[in-house]
């Protein structure tokens, strides 16, 4: 079992003073992809850019957890990887699509079976900033990959990858999500 994520929410009292609104663990967590896969710490999210910051309210409601960001808005999440195994190394391109369904983009899965460099190789049309927390991650790309460490920060910029926990102990990154627009050159 996993650490839960504390979440601090500010607010608004009605007198327009702040004030802590909630302070306790993330309220959506998820195991995607069976007992081998990540664990997702759904933190926040907001529908639209800029946000709207309004005296009280809390997250906006979604259903189950999504990978990418709602249109025009924002994500923040925490993942824990843990050490991957023979499960992701020798999973189907059909087994891929269906765990990236779980998180509501089965459409985001890049595997293709033999040649592909990682079975959960995916792509979205997001801007995401991967800070990592603890342990250490493969970043792996369709040309090369690099590994990074805790106080390590990536920026993933639309473009295909995967990540590979090749170490012996959990690795624990958070994501902030941003929805974006691929240019016309990057569409496929």
């Amino acid at each position: 079992m996993t650490k839960p994520v504390r979440r601090v929410v500010t607010g608004h009292d009605a007198s327009g003073r702040a004030i802590i609104q909630e302070d306790g663990a993330a309220p959506r967590v998820q195991q995607i992809g069976g007992p081998s896969g990540p664990m997702f710490h759904e933190v926040w999210n907001t529908q639209q850019t800029p946000a709207l910051l309004d005296a009280a309210s809390g997250e906006p409601h979604e259903e189950g957890i999504k990978l990418a960001p709602p249109k025009g808005g924002t994500r923040i999440r925490v993942l824990d990887i843990p050490p991957e195994n023979d499960e992701i190394r020798t999973m189907s391109p059909e087994e891929a699509q269906a765990h990236f369904a779980e998180v509501g983009a089965g459409d985001a899965s890049a595997h293709s079976g033999e040649g592909s460099r990682h079975a959960l190789m995916h792509r979205t049309e997001t801007i995401d900033y991967g800070i990592v927390l603890e342990g250490e991650l493969v970043l792996i790309m369709d040309e090369g990959e690099v590994t990074v460490r805790a106080g390590d920060i990536v920026i993933q910029r639309g473009t295909n990858h995967g990540w590979s926990n090749r170490s012996d102990a959990n690795c624990r990154i958070a994501f902030i999500l941003i929805d974006g627009e691929f240019a016309p050159e990057l569409k496929r």
